[in-house]
């Protein structure tokens, strides 16, 4: 059976979606090289994901803060990989017929990500707050790469 081969071509600017993707790997490398720092101030061993309750529970003042720190650490890495999988293909669909605004969409979404792994680590907001306005504006662009890829399905469907 003969392979199927689709005929298009990629517009030129379409580089500039590539080269904020790859920004994409960098951040997330980023992350985990930065869950690695809180974790080792916190001393939590691998292959335990998180500081346990009890742990936390039963630690020094001292040692409770950076307990605390690593588990937001590890959880703004998580949410970061969690969303990764549905922002990087919209990128690059929505990239195929938008690609300047879409390149631009991708590099402030990795700015908001890096905000959000920032502010999660705050030591002076406890509950996290920190992470609000990183993880509220990724998640805007995000649902905006969305509508547009869900919007050229309709468009190639219409057309």
């Amino acid at each position: 059976m003969a392979p199927i081969v689709l005929a298009t071509s990629l517009p030129a600017e379409y580089g500039f979606v590539l080269l904020s993707a790859t920004t994409t790997f960098i951040v997330t490398q980023w992350h985990a090289i930065r869950v690695g720092s809180f974790r080792k101030a916190a001393g939590v061993p691998y292959p335990n994901a998180y500081a346990s309750a009890e742990q936390i529970a039963t630690a020094t003042p001292e040692k409770k803060q950076a307990l605390y720190l690593f588990n937001c650490a590890q959880r703004s890495h998580g949410n970061l990989l969690e969303n990764l999988h549905i922002f990087l293909p919209a990128m690059l669909l929505a990239g195929l017929k938008y690609p300047l605004p879409v390149a631009i969409a991708g590099g402030f979404w990795n700015v908001f990500r890096v905000l959000y792994a920032v502010g999660y680590t705050r030591k002076d907001k406890t509950n996290g707050s920190g992470r609000i306005v990183g993880g509220a504006l990724a998640s805007l662009l995000q649902l905006v790469l969305m509508g547009v890829v869900g919007k050229l399905g309709y468009d190639v469907i219409k057309a």
